[in-house]
C-alpha cells in the first residue's frame, strides 16, 4: 500500500519528517485539507491551526502558523512560517499568552493594535488546543486548565 513522505520545514529547522504516513490534515487557507496517498498534485496557502499526521493507529499534532503546502508524487511538503510539535508547547506559557492577549482585547484604548492582539489570541488558542489534545491522548490530563476546544474571538 502506498504511503506518504511528509516534511514540515520552517526557516529555522526541520520540524517533522517521516516516510510512512497514512494521512495528513492541514489547515488550508479556505478550510481543512485532507491528504491521502496518491493525492492529486496541489499547492495551497496554509492558515493558522492544527496539522494532524496519522501513521497507523498513531496520530501526531503540530501547531502551524501560515505558510504553504505542496503535494506531489506522495510527498507532502509543508513550508511553514512557524510550526511546533505538540510536545514542544509549554502549556503554562501558552495560557499566559492567551490571558495577556485577552486582556489586551478587552482594553478600549486607541493605542491597542486590535489585529495584532487578535492574532496573538488565536495563536495561543491553537497552541493550547494542540498541547492539551496530546496530553489527553497520552492520558496525562490537563495541565494549565481544563481540556477544551479553542473558541474563536467571535
Amino acid at each position: 500500500m502506498a504511503k506518504l513522505k511528509v516534511e514540515v520545514i520552517t526557516g529555522e529547522r526541520v520540524v517533522y519528517e517521516a516516510d510512512d504516513v497514512d494521512m495528513v490534515v492541514v489547515p488550508g487557507a479556505e478550510g481543512a485539507i485532507g491528504i491521502l496517498p496518491r493525492h492529486a498534485p496541489l499547492i495551497s496557502l496554509l492558515s493558522m491551526g492544527e496539522m494532524r499526521i496519522r501513521k497507523g493507529n498513531d496520530e501526531q499534532s503540530l501547531a502551524v502558523f501560515g505558510g504553504f503546502i505542496e503535494v506531489a508524487h506522495n510527498v507532502v511538503r509543508v513550508l511553514a512560517d512557524t510550526a511546533e510539535r505538540a510536545e514542544e508547547i509549554d502549556i503554562a506559557r501558552a495560557e499566559a499568552a492567551r490571558q495577556r492577549a485577552q486582556a489586551r482585547l478587552q482594553e478600549r484604548t486607541a493605542e491597542i493594535d486590535r489585529a495584532r492582539a487578535e492574532a496573538a489570541f488565536r495563536r495561543s488558542l491553537v497552541r493550547l488546543h494542540v498541547a492539551r489534545k496530546r496530553r489527553a491522548r497520552a492520558g496525562l490530563g490537563a495541565v494549565g486548565g481544563p481540556l477544551e476546544q479553542p473558541q474563536g474571538t467571535g
